[in-house]
């Protein structure tokens, strides 16, 4: 098998919204987008990130109504204060503060507008 790509799909209520806050605050760009559905990608992230609105007829139904909830979009990041500092300024409100870990994890947590949890983490040890 060769994967050549990876992406994570999300069910949302409102699909613009979650992604209008990864494009503003996180420096996602919109590859794809049509009614309920939007792609978004960036260059050194290695995946996309796919939001699809809940009740797309597309989905199998054992899918369509299920929101997105209970998962972590984590992305690993270099200078984890100034990402903090950064998104403080930009009124994200924080929703879990920097914690650290015993096994060398550091991380805080945001919502956006969805209430999908987007992780921002950088690992010491």
């Amino acid at each position: 098998m060769n994967i050549s790509s990876s992406a994570i799909s999300l069910n949302v209520t409102d699909p613009a919204a979650s992604a209008q806050f990864l494009v503003e605050h996180f420096g996602f760009r919109e590859d794809m987008a049509a009614e309920g559905f939007h792609s978004l990608s960036r260059s050194d992230s290695g995946m996309n990130v796919i939001f699809l609105r809940v009740g797309l007829p597309t989905l199998p139904d054992d899918q369509r109504e299920v929101h997105a909830q209970g998962q972590i979009l984590a992305f690993v990041v270099d200078g984890l204060e100034a990402e903090l500092d950064r998104l403080q300024r930009e009124g994200v409100a924080i929703t879990m503060p920097l914690t650290v870990e015993e096994w060398g994890e550091r991380a805080f947590q945001v919502r956006d507008p969805n209430g999908v949890i987007v992780q921002l983490v950088d690992w010491n040890g």
